[in-house]
């Protein structure tokens, strides 16, 4: 029982570290900023739900299918990185904000509209390269039902802890003010550039390695 709850400390620390759910939080609230409050719930749940989907898969067959299709998790790590500097470069010179304007009128009719809960939240924020990666070395390593769910487990509760950080980004970015929002927003772009910058050069150690 001992060494099943060392294996979940373990893991719990290792998948807090690498979603980061405190960090996360804020930077979906910096993308999320113009929709309705039930949208960001809404986006917020279904970002969750389709990242733990990923990782289970991941975690159940992800290396098999990594080497089915010849795809590296390093190649994986770098498109990841550019995909987020893509949204970061939106963040810091706010074309997503004259892209809501443009949009406004659509949002009521159509609640997809700017949606962010499957690209960038539920991957590669939630389930990114780091995440990915994680729960694959940590299944690989653990075998038997039990420390298999030992670690989804962690897993689990570590998502749940990301869901509750994203419910509450709104609220707490809406009391900043908007003007203060806006320095946050570009103030996490930079932040968020400079991360997806490090996924590409991690992967690029992996691939020329």
């Amino acid at each position: 029982m001992s060494s099943l709850i060392e294996l979940f400390v373990s893991s719990l620390i290792t998948f807090f570290v690498v979603i980061d759910p405190p960090g996360c939080a804020p930077i979906y609230a910096g993308l999320s900023a113009g929709a309705s409050g039930a949208q960001k719930r809404s986006m917020a749940i279904r970002a969750v739900a389709i990242s733990t989907a990923i990782l289970l898969v991941f975690a159940l067959f992800g290396e098999h299918l990594l080497k089915g299709l010849g795809i590296s998790l390093g190649s994986f790590r770098i498109a990841g990185g550019i995909m987020l500097f893509l949204i970061a470069l939106e963040m810091v010179f706010e074309k997503r904000t004259q892209r809501r304007e443009d949009r406004a009128q659509k949002v009521a009719d159509d609640p997809d509209v700017d949606d962010v809960s499957v690209f960038p939240m539920a991957m590669p924020m939630i389930a990114g390269p780091g995440s990915i990666a994680s729960v694959m070395l940590l299944m690989a390593r653990n075998h038997g039902i039990d420390r298999m769910l030992t670690v989804l487990a962690a897993m689990g509760t570590i998502l749940l802890l990301t869901l509750v950080a994203l419910l509450a980004a709104g609220p707490l970015m809406r009391v900043l003010g908007a003007k203060i929002e806006a320095v946050i927003t570009r103030l996490l772009g930079v932040l968020l550039a400079a991360l997806a910058v490090q996924f590409v050069i991690d992967g690029l150690n992996v691939v020329l390695k």
